[in-house]
């Protein structure tokens, strides 16, 4: 049986119609009940999760594991119930049922604190079961990003595009390409996302085994991959026209456009999950188990109440440490546009200014973790482990600049985009927008707050770690407003985010609320994507010209 079918049953839970729900509720009640009344009870021995990457949507564990999702996460309160009395119907017949791990939707923010399902305005119940009825689950990234309902909404539209619309490239290809561009940080989490949504539109489990049994055309996209991650400066038209002149295993233009936005999407999103601890789903490994709690008895009920998790350890943000630090911030801000308005700095000024804080950002040291090494599961997807981002200075070698004004995403990358791939540069645009200009006018506790200043203290800073260079930009105002442990942060969290902890993300702009901070992320995500799509396209258009 195709495993695309077996998933055929649940399609329904996302219909907005209550009628269309129960009837699919129904038959998906049936269908567990039946097959759990066949097993009856089973040693707990004979019970463990499935680790396979190819897990069987007719298998009773992974029903079990996608109703206990579904019970928290469905933005439905008759599905979410239901399933929880599914649950529990299953659990008295005798056969154990799974129960959730983790904290919640985010490790470092407390569960309470991000917008839950059944407890969230109209306005994003209803972003929400648009994002359920596309991909039949409502994740973590999502419901975090829910702190910015008008961003949620432009990533959920373009994501969704990127998938699930019509394009270049086949549903399955482009699930690969974004287990291909996840792995290379190491990010299980959209790695085991993107294999269910792999065998679901109908790819060859045989590509799971790992990149070297993917087709040779994917297997040519690894390079590419690997430089836009951790060093997309080195990008050049010749591995644009090794891709494109491959004799049968050639890639078109469109083809790779579509992948070059894919790669650059799924790198800066394995950057935002590991900045704000995004926890594995509920239905994919890492995210249930099938034993039992320490403690007590386990029932469907402590689902829904909550228990059977770990204890919340995240606790508030240390507010002593720093008692002035908004202030000093919003003082900073104050005498840098007083500075502004009496003098101008010279070009040859600027320029120095920016060489200096582009030099300076090679010498921020990422955080100091030992390296990790990728799991088996991880690392099969891609080529060349060791290949990351270095301190080029180090070696006496330099980022070269890369000037914006001879290259822009507004006057170059969007209109190639666009012409290749329709309708996607306009979506990417957009999200870009939104991100960069999204305010509240709020810092803490401080209200009626122009937060401009900042925001594009953040993206050029993002964009000068990557070479890039506004003509317009005084530099010299970022470390005015960026303090060296919030550069320590960026810096991990932009060129090697799988090293981000709880204590980085905790120790910077302690004062803020958990919604500040994801915004930062937000921020840091798109500055990110567009840097990186940059130097693909400019690589894109020499090859053309």
């Amino acid at each position: 049986m195709d495993i695309s079918d077996g998933t055929g049953r649940w399609d329904g839970l996302g219909s907005r119609d209550i009628s269309t729900r129960e009837i699919a509720m129904e038959n998906v009640s049936q269908e567990v009940l039946s097959r759990a009344e066949k097993i009856g009870p089973i040693c707990e021995e004979v019970i463990q999760p499935l680790r396979s990457p190819v897990r069987s949507p007719d298998d009773l564990n992974w029903m079990l594991a996608r109703l206990l999702m579904l019970s928290r996460r469905c933005p439905y309160a008759d599905v979410r119930e239901k399933c929880l009395s599914v649950l529990q119907n299953v659990q008295d017949i005798g056969v154990r049922i799974p129960r959730p791990l983790g904290q919640g939707p985010s490790r470092f923010i407390p569960e309470k604190e991000i917008l839950q399902v059944s407890k969230v305005n109209a306005k994003t119940q209803v972003i929400f079961e648009d994002a359920f009825a596309a991909l039949g689950r409502l994740d973590n990234i999502s419901l975090v990003m829910g702190f910015h309902p008008q961003y949620l909404e432009s990533f959920l539209r373009t994501q969704h595009y990127l998938l699930q619309m019509d394009g270049p490239l086949s549903l399955h290809c482009r699930h690969y390409i974004g287990i291909m561009a996840a792995a290379r940080h190491q990010c299980s989490n959209l790695v085991n996302l993107h294999v269910n949504d792999f065998l679901q539109v109908g790819g060859d489990p045989k590509w799971l085994n790992g990149l070297k049994d993917a087709p040779q055309k994917l297997q040519h996209l690894g390079e590419l991959n690997k430089i836009l991650a951790h060093r997309p400066w080195l990008v050049t038209k010749a591995h644009i026209e090794q891709l494109l002149k491959a004799e049968e295993h050639s890639w078109s233009l469109a083809e790779l456009i579509h992948a070059v936005v894919l790669l650059t999407h799924y790198h800066s999103l394995a950057s935002f999950t590991f900045s704000c601890g995004i926890s594995p789903e509920i239905h994919c490994d890492g995210g249930h188990t099938f034993r039992p709690p320490s403690i007590s008895n386990y029932c469907a009920c402590d689902i829904a109440n909550g228990n059977g998790t770990l204890d919340e350890i995240q606790g508030n943000h240390a507010l002593t440490d720093t008692p002035c630090e908004v202030e000093a911030l919003m003082e900073k801000m104050k005498q840098l546009q007083e500075c502004r308005d009496e003098e101008e700095a010279s070009q040859e000024e600027m320029a120095t200014r920016f060489e200096r804080e582009k030099t300076e950002s090679m010498l921020v040291a990422a955080a100091e973790d030992e390296d990790s090494v990728p799991t088996r599961d991880v690392s099969r997807h891609f080529e060349d482990p060791s290949y990351g981002y270095k301190d080029f200075s180090r070696r006496g070698e330099h980022v070269p600049t890369f000037r914006a004004q001879d290259y822009s995403w507004e006057d170059h990358g969007y209109s190639l985009v666009n012409r290749l791939y329709p309708d996607v540069g306009q979506l990417l645009d957009e999200k870009f927008q939104i991100a960069y200009n999204l305010t509240y006018n709020t810092m803490a506790m401080h209200q009626d707050v122009d937060t401009s200043m900042l925001r594009r203290a953040i993206w050029n800073y993002i964009h000068c770690m990557f070479g890039i260079r506004y003509d317009d930009y005084d530099y010299g105002e970022i470390n005015q407003l960026l303090d060296r442990s919030f550069k320590v942060y960026i810096k991990t969290m932009v060129c090697s985010p799988e090293k981000t902890t709880k204590r980085m993300y905790d120790s910077f702009w302690r004062q803020f609320k958990h919604s500040e901070k994801v915004h930062v992320n937000l921020l840091l995500m798109e500055a990110r994507m567009q840097a990186e799509l940059l130097y693909a396209l400019r690589a894109i258009t020499h090859y053309m010209t």
